[in-house]
C-alpha cells in the first residue's frame, strides 16, 4: 500500500465494524473500493481487520487493482494464452443509436466492445478503476474526484481527455437526449454540478450524498462517447475500446476488428485483445441452442433454464452460472383503473403461488421474492418471510373494491408481456392461479419487439429487469418522480419511500442501510406497484474451446481477455 494513499474515514469505521465480525469480507471490500480505496490497499485493510475465524466461502478473493476486462482466464492447456481466432456469439441485435438511450443489455454489449466506461464492476461485485485511475470521495460523500488515465486514445487517434468526460455527462444529464442515465444521476442536478478541473480531472458536486457514484459509472448506458458525437453510434462508432466495429445490420450481424492500437496489456503483459474477432449473430433462443450444439456459434446469450437444461451436459461447452437481482415484475400502472386502487395491486399479488410459478417457468433456478425490487444479492437486503399465496384473501379485498364501484367479479384484466424468455410460462400460471382470487386475465403475448415498443403504456404487463450490483441503483431508475417518462414504467412515487432511498443512497453503514432498505422493502410489499415471485439465476454457455468467460450477474460482455485454445 503505498504511503501516499488516502484512506476514507468511513473506510477505517467499515474495517472496525469487519474486525467486530459485523459486516463480512466481501463488503469490506466492496465499500472500501467505492470510497477511493484501492483494492491493493483494501485488501491489506481487509487483512488487518479480518477476525480471527476463517473467512467464509465465497468472500472475494486478493486482487491487484489494475483493471480487468474480465476475470482472470480459466484453466489454460500447457503453453498457456494462445492469441488469434474468431469468438462467434448468438445474441438479439436490436436497434443502436445513443448510447445514453440504452435500454437493453445487448445494445450495451455490442458497444461496450467499441467504448469503455470510467468505471468496471466485474462478476464478484467489486468495482475497479477502468478508464479513470483512481477516484476521491469527501468526508460526507458529496464531492468526488475523478482522475483520467492519461495517455488512452480513441480509435481515431484523439486522446482521452475531461473535454469527452464533461461531454458525456451533459449528454446523460440532458433531458431532450431520453438519457436512461437521468434517475440514477439525480443526486448531480444537473450539468452544472459537473466541473473539470483540468484535462484530466473531473469534479462531481452531488446535491445529495451517494455511495454507489462508481457503481453508477459502469451502468449500461455510461459509455464515454468522444466530444465530438452526433448521436448515432453505428454512424459514429468512436470509443476507446479493444474493437473497432466494421458491421452492424440491425436484427442480422454485428463484426468486430480488433484494434492494433488499444491501450490495455493482459494478464501474460502483451497488447489486448487476444481474440482478432467477435460476430453476434442474431438468432432466437431455439436457433441459438442448435447452432452451438452444431458448431455453428461458440456461444449463446442468456440462455432460459430449459436451455441450460439441454446444454448442461453437451460435453462441448462449459456451464457457469451466477445469482442475480434479475427478475420478471408484474407491473402495474398506478395511474389506471383498476390498478390506481392498492386493494386490487395486493390482490394481485396474493394471487402468486411463488414456488409453483418458478418451478412452472424457471425449472426452481432461482431464489424466492417478496413483492420489492431489493435482491438476497443485494448487501443490505433485509430478509422478509416469503408471502403465501392467498386467493381467499384477494378474493376478499376485490369483493370490497367491486361492492364500491358496482362491478361483478370475477374482475376482467389483460397481461401483456414478450415470448422469448419465461414470461408466457409466468403468464399461464398466473392466469390460472389469480382466477379462484377473483381475476378473470386475457393473455396478450407478443413477440419482444412487440411488448418493448409499448412496455410503459400497458396497464398489466410482466417486464424483464436486468441486474443492478448496488441496492440503491434500481430504486431510483424505477420509481422515483424523475423517472416518469423514461424507466418508472408504473408510475408509482411515494415520498416516503423516496425520503428512504435517499437515505439509503447516503448511508455507508451496511447495518444502518438494512434499516432503511426493510422500511423501503415493507413499503413496496404493502402499497407498491409490481408484483415479484423470484429472482433469476443466469448462464453463460460457451464452447470449451474459450478461456477466460465468466457468468456475469448482469450479462455483460467482457471479452477483452477471452482467448480461444488451438
Amino acid at each position: 500500500m503505498a504511503n501516499s494513499e488516502r484512506i476514507h474515514p468511513l473506510v477505517l469505521q467499515a474495517q472496525d465494524k469487519l474486525a467486530a465480525g459485523r459486516i463480512d469480507r466481501r463488503e469490506f471490500l466492496r465499500y472500501a473500493t467505492l470510497l477511493g480505496t484501492s483494492l491493493t490497499a483494501a485488501t491489506v485493510l481487509a487483512a488487518c481487520g479480518q477476525p480471527a475465524a476463517a473467512p467464509a466461502a465465497g468472500d472475494a478473493p486478493a486482487a491487484a487493482d489494475a483493471p480487468a476486462a474480465a476475470d482472470a482466464p480459466t484453466a489454460a492447456p500447457t503453453g498457456g494464452i494462445q492469441r488469434g481466432g474468431t469468438l462467434r456469439r448468438a445474441m438479439t441485435l436490436p436497434l443502436i443509436d445513443h448510447p445514453a438511450r440504452f435500454s437493453w443489455t445487448q445494445q450495451a454489449n455490442v458497444a461496450r466492445q467499441i467504448g469503455e466506461y470510467l468505471t468496471l464492476t466485474g462478476p464478484d461485485n467489486i468495482t475497479r478503476p477502468y478508464l479513470l485511475e483512481s477516484w476521491d470521495a469527501s468526508d460526507d460523500v458529496k464531492t468526488w474526484t475523478l482522475h483520467l488515465r492519461q495517455g488512452i486514445k480513441f480509435n481515431n487517434g484523439d486522446e482521452l481527455t475531461a473535454d469527452d468526460v464533461m461531454f458525456s455527462f451533459g449528454q446523460w444529464l440532458d433531458e431532450s437526449v431520453g438519457s436512461s442515465m437521468l434517475g440514477l444521476l439525480s443526486y448531480l442536478g444537473g450539468i452544472d454540478n459537473v466541473e473539470k478541473v483540468d484535462d484530466y480531472t473531473i469534479r462531481l458536486n452531488l446535491e445529495n450524498a451517494n455511495i454507489g457514484v462508481p457503481e453508477h459509472l459502469f451502468h449500461y448506458p455510461a459509455i464515454i462517447l468522444h466530444r465530438d458525437f452526433e448521436g448515432d453510434y453505428i454512424k459514429q462508432p468512436i470509443g476507446t475500446g479493444a474493437f473497432t466495429l466494421e458491421e452492424y445490420a440491425e436484427g442480422e450481424r454485428a463484426v468486430l476488428k480488433a484494434r492494433p492500437d488499444y491501450w490495455q496489456m493482459g494478464e501474460d503483459s502483451s497488447p489486448l485483445p487476444y481474440l482478432d474477432e467477435i460476430i453476434y449473430v442474431a438468432l432466437d433462443k431455439d436457433a441459438s441452442v442448435a447452432a452451438l450444439q452444431s458448431g455453428q456459434v461458440d456461444s449463446m446469450y442468456q440462455p432460459r433454464p430449459v436451455d441450460w437444461q439441454a446444454l448442461s451436459a453437451f460435453p462441448d461447452v462449459t456451464v457457469k452460472a451466477a445469482s442475480t437481482a434479475q427478475c420478471f415484475l408484474i407491473r402495474m400502472r398506478v395511474d389506471l383503473e383498476p390498478w390506481d386502487d392498492n386493494r386490487v395491486r395486493t390482490a394481485m399479488k396474493m394471487c402468486q403461488d411463488r414456488e409453483k410459478i418458478l418451478q412452472l417457468s424457471y425449472y426452481g433456478e432461482g431464489d424466492l421474492s417478496i413483492d420489492a425490487h431489493v435482491a438476497p444479492v443485494h448487501p443490505a437486503y433485509a430478509e422478509k418471510p416469503i408471502p403465501a399465496y392467498d386467493p381467499e384473501g384477494a378474493m376478499a379485498l376485490l369483493e370490497e373494491y367491486a361492492a364500491e364501484k358496482g362491478l361483478e367479479l370475477p374482475l376482467k384484466v389483460t397481461l401483456a408481456t414478450k415470448n422469448d424468455e419465461s414470461e408466457p410460462e409466468i403468464a399461464a400460471a398466473l392466469k390460472e392461479l389469480a382466477l379462484p382470487g377473483g381475476f378473470d386475465i386475457d393473455l396478450d403475448i407478443t413477440e419482444p419487439n412487440g411488448y418493448w415498443d409499448r412496455w410503459t403504456e400497458v396497464d398489466l404487463g410482466i417486464t424483464s429487469w436486468t441486474h443492478r450490483a448496488l441496492d440503491t441503483m434500481v430504486l431510483p431508475l424505477a420509481y422515483t418522480e424523475e423517472a416518469i417518462g423514461n424507466w418508472n414504467e408504473t408510475r408509482w412515487v411515494d415520498e416516503e419511500f423516496t425520503t428512504l432511498v435517499r437515505q439509503a443512497e447516503a448511508t455507508l453503514d451496511v447495518e444502518a442501510r438494512r434499516e432503511l432498505m426493510s422500511q423501503i422493502e415493507d413499503i413496496m410489499q404493502e402499497r407498491g406497484s409490481i408484483g415479484n415471485s423470484y429472482w433469476k439465476r443466469v448462464w453463460n454457455i460457451t464452447s470449451n474451446a474459450f478461456h477466460g468467460i465468466e457468468a456475469h450477474p448482469t450479462d455483460f460482455d467482457l471479452l477483452y481477455e477471452v482467448w480461444k485454445e488451438a
